[in-house]
């Protein structure tokens, strides 16, 4: 609605917005946001390969409604991971934290490194379907060993994806994990 004055009378002009182009830019500018928060994270993640002299590649994609910055091709790059993931996950966080400076924003963005995160959900995946046909078949709970929070999202998506089972978190940090029931 616009409101134009003229020597003092207002008169009023509106304008008829089609709901699916609102809709259409409303999804344009949040993969605008999740393309920005990637290159800033790559700047940050470039800026960091440096000062480390690391070599790497990287590449930034949009995933729903998450971006995906990854580094891939170096020499080193474990190093990066580390065991189990855990320097992955923290500087996954730092990655986070430099996007949230840059934009004020809480950023959702997902790090990989070496192709360590991709592997690693279909590890998950393969396991939580695995587990689910054994309780399927056997009719017991099957509780799996401790996971972080991403890997417990992907073995529950595992087994939603078979009949009659389902799943549920137990437990407490850092020892929360999955328990496989039948359904």
């Amino acid at each position: 609605m616009t409101v134009e004055t003229d020597g003092g009378d207002a008169t009023v002009a509106t304008t008829m917005v089609d709901a699916d182009t609102e809709a259409g830019d409303a999804a344009g500018d949040a993969e605008e946001a999740l393309i920005e928060e990637g290159e800033i994270a790559g700047d940050y993640l470039e800026q960091l390969l440096d000062v480390l002299d690391f070599d790497g590649d990287i590449d930034l994609d949009v995933e729903g409604d998450r971006a995906i910055v990854s580094i891939d091709g170096g020499r080193d790059l474990s190093k990066l991971v580390g065991r189990n993931g855990e320097v992955l996950d923290a500087l996954q966080e730092l990655t986070r934290l430099a996007v949230q400076q840059a934009t004020g924003v809480r950023s959702r963005l997902m790090l990989d490194v070496a192709g360590w995160r991709a592997k690693r959900r279909e590890e998950l995946s393969a396991l939580g379907t695995e587990a689910a046909k054994r309780v399927q078949e056997s009719g017991a709970p099957e509780s799996l060993a401790p996971m972080t929070p991403f890997e417990r999202k992907i073995v529950h998506d595992a087994v939603a994806a078979v009949d009659g089972v389902a799943s549920e978190s137990e437990g407490v940090e850092p020892n929360r994990h999955v328990v496989v029931v039948p359904a």
